[in-house]
């Protein structure tokens, strides 16, 4: 598509001909309805919230298949889960595995990914969520799909700010249920 920058919409700024990013969400999944524009509203309050600029990441609906391979791949574990994070500055392993992976990923939603000079120094990175795994974990803790889908898009966005509640001391989940708070959703 002409005029898209990094996955997302751009919009001309005339006085100095830069793209302007804005944050979007790529729906790459159609198993389940998705309310797109009330989730891109959310993005944008909920990067507002944790003071991060325009266009610092994107957020891709995908499939279960898809979020299954990825969850193998950089997690080393089988069946798929409801969100993955992956940082824009993320290393590799020696024999270059990760960025191999990376580049796979990125080709899945960009025909030609850009060099790492061409993104944006603030650019954190890219979410991945399932919304049929996020519809199926909605039932089960008793909300609604679009509370479970606000809540993975805030879970993702900390993620890729370096929270991590695998090996932190509960810093993440603070900072969670405090933004959620903020932003109305439980």
């Amino acid at each position: 598509m002409s005029g898209e920058v990094r996955g997302r919409r751009a919009t001309r700024n005339t006085r100095n001909r830069e793209p302007r990013l804005r944050d979007t969400i790529l729906n790459r999944q159609h198993a389940v309805r998705v309310p797109k524009r009330q989730l891109e509203e959310f993005l944008s309050r909920a990067r507002r919230s944790l003071r991060l600029p325009e266009g610092s990441l994107t957020v891709a609906l995908v499939t279960n298949a898809e979020i299954t391979r990825w969850n193998r791949t950089y997690r080393h574990k089988d069946g798929p889960t409801d969100v993955l994070s992956f940082p824009a500055d993320a290393g590799t392993t020696a024999d270059g595995e990760r960025t191999a992976s990376r580049r796979a990923w990125r080709n899945h939603f960009e025909a030609a990914p850009p060099s790492r000079s061409e993104l944006p120094k603030y650019y954190l990175g890219d979410i991945a969520i399932a919304p049929a795994v996020a519809r199926r974990n909605a039932r089960r803790f008793g909300r609604t799909f679009s509370q479970e889908m606000r809540i993975l898009i805030l879970h993702g966005i900390l993620h890729l700010m370096g929270y991590d509640h695998e090996t932190d001391t509960g810093q993440m989940d603070r900072r969670e249920r405090r933004v959620r708070h903020e932003l109305g959703i439980s």
